[in-house]
């Protein structure tokens, strides 16, 4: 496989070998091997991973689900999208994998929902020169998701970048464009799914793994579709003009706004719940580098 790059003498290729993964239907493109295990079985986890390597056109939909208009005539049949899909072979994870420590931590300098580490250690990474931008997602008004790339504090003061927005956001196509402009590194900060996905990148292609130098993963039950779970808390009657935050805490989801907070049982949840999410154990991202969340930790931490 070649793919064109810029090099320090001006434009070139850059040659690997690659190992095409067998199909599962025979004599079927690619893309419907990937329809046909994945997106028809319901296991798509919707991290966009195929989307993000995808060399025609595999898009996400306005049900926001993994598609490729016109397939039969665009698809290259190059194999990409099962090759880097976390759940076309899928064994689920779960546990806690292999760590050094378990701290309770609290960054010095910036706030956040909980304890604000993952911003911490994307700034830290920064600092100490590893990488040279960070993955954030951002929001509007609306709670519609967006992904920022960022490269100084000052970004901080103008973006809501951090806690937590339970919606699906476009994290890896980003990655995609941030291993491209980066120089010195990126990090990145997913869901487990999406963590998953950055691995099966970083195996199938030398940039990801030359370029993606500390990824950060979240803990994570469940998330959801924007146009959904929108729908559900207005009816709840969240406003969004007014919402802070969100936050899953003993059970409960909480929708603390200006003037007051609605809390319900995520069990209520169920009926909008990704049927991704639903064979999905791996609740502490173990492929991660550093796994972040708030369960087990005093308020703040």
């Amino acid at each position: 496989m070649k793919m064109a790059a810029e090099t320090e003498t001006g434009k070139g290729e850059v040659e690997w070998e690659v190992k095409i993964p067998e199909k599962k239907l025979k004599d079927r493109l690619f893309f419907e091997n990937l329809k046909a295990m994945v997106i028809d079985t319901q296991m798509c986890s919707r991290c966009l991973t195929c989307v993000s390597i995808c060399p025609s056109e595999l898009i996400v939909n306005e049900e926001d689900i993994v598609d490729f208009p016109n397939y039969e005539d665009k698809c290259l049949d190059c194999g990409a999208c099962v090759r880097v899909c976390p759940r076309y072979d899928y064994k689920p994870k779960s546990g806690l994998g292999d760590y050094i420590e378990f701290t309770a931590g609290q960054s010095k300098r910036f706030k956040g929902q909980d304890g604000a580490m993952g911003t911490e250690f994307i700034f830290s990474a920064i600092d100490m020169g590893l990488i040279d931008r960070g993955l954030f997602v951002d929001r509007d008004e609306q709670w519609r998701t967006s992904v920022f790339h960022v490269r100084g504090k000052e970004q901080l003061e103008k973006l809501p970048l951090g806690g937590t927005k339970y919606v699906f956001a476009d994290i890896l196509p980003e990655l995609k464009k941030a291993v491209m402009f980066s120089k010195v590194g990126v990090g990145v900060v997913g869901t487990p799914c999406m963590v998953s996905g950055v691995r099966k990148l970083q195996e199938e292609y030398p940039v990801f793994r030359e370029k993606v130098k500390l990824v950060i993963g979240l803990f994570c039950t469940e998330n959801f579709h924007y146009n959904e779970v929108s729908k559900y808390l207005i009816e709840k009657g969240v406003d969004f003009s007014k919402l802070i935050k969100t936050d899953i805490m003993k059970g409960k989801f909480v929708a603390t706004m200006t003037d007051k907070e609605v809390k319900f049982k995520v069990s209520q949840l169920t009926s909008i719940l990704p049927s991704g999410c639903n064979v999905c154990t791996d609740f502490t991202a173990v492929e991660s580098d550093v796994s972040v969340g708030s369960v087990g930790s005093v308020a703040g931490f």
